[in-house]
């Protein structure tokens, strides 16, 4: 069965928090600015800014930017998809 984003996110930000990660979410992205990450994330001296996706979600024009943008700044950003989260387990638990 595929996951919805939905689905992923809830398991993404209950495993953070469970692992000790501050975790901020813009719930309602229509007042928030375009492209913005998904999940900020904050714990264990670092920051990731992650953009969540299934299998076959595609970036916007807005969302490459953000990510590109918080790259060239030293930012830790990344797409997260739900085969990923052997991955990420192994991130987070860094």
């Amino acid at each position: 069965m595929r996951k919805t984003e939905t689905q992923f996110h809830a398991e993404v930000v209950a495993m953070a928090k469970m692992m000790g990660y501050l975790v901020y979410h813009t719930y309602d992205s229509r007042r928030s600015e375009p492209g913005f990450p998904d999940l900020v994330l904050v714990g264990r001296d670092r920051i990731l800014y992650r953009e969540l996706k299934t299998e076959t979600g595609k970036l916007s024009p807005a969302q490459k930017n953000w990510g590109e943008q918080l790259q060239a700044s030293g930012g830790d950003w990344d797409v997260w998809r739900p085969s990923d989260m052997p991955e990420i387990i192994k991130e987070l638990s860094q």
